[in-house]
């Protein structure tokens, strides 16, 4: 599935299966079942060309735009549902009946889950050069908090030139 997302990225254009087929050198079952897969993430869509009755397949060319998809499919289909499970299992009455120490990291795996989806979904609102220049920040944001060797020759640094690349 990867591959022919990733095929179809760095060629940039709509194919049909039978090219995917051939260029990967795949099975057509496992090229079909890849196209309804990447449909069902939202990061290929069926598109036809004029003069070719052929179903072909297109994903963006914008990689910013397909790291926030597959950030949000993630979230749906992989953290939201543990969230769930978490938050049903801790009202569950039975809890009272487990070792402190095992509610304790529940909670906590919880309390993680949900301060990165809030994180996160903070993070894809903003537009894609805020986004990258919060990302470039990397380990530079603890001197911003002050958590940090943030100073010169004894004076706080500004939050300019911490934020500077």
């Amino acid at each position: 599935m990867a591959q022919i997302h990733a095929l179809l990225y760095i060629t940039g254009r709509p194919m049909h299966a039978d090219e995917i087929v051939e260029t990967l050198e795949v099975a057509r079952s496992n090229v079909s079942n890849s196209f309804r897969e990447l449909q069902g993430w939202s990061l290929v869509r069926l598109v036809h060309l004029s003069g070719d009755r052929r179903d072909h397949y297109e994903t963006s060319t914008h990689v910013w735009e397909l790291m926030r998809t597959i950030a949000r499919e993630r979230q749906k289909r992989e953290i939201a549902p543990t969230i769930t499970v978490l938050r049903r299992l801790l009202a569950d009455a039975a809890m009272r009946h487990e070792p402190v120490e095992v509610k304790r990291r529940m909670e906590e795996t919880l309390e993680l889950l949900e301060t990165l989806t809030a994180w996160g979904e903070e993070m894809l609102k903003l537009d894609t050069e805020t986004l990258s220049q919060v990302l470039k920040l990397g380990a530079r944001i603890k001197k911003l908090l002050g958590k940090g060797n943030a100073t010169r020759r004894g004076d706080d640094m500004t939050a300019a030139e911490i934020l500077r690349p």
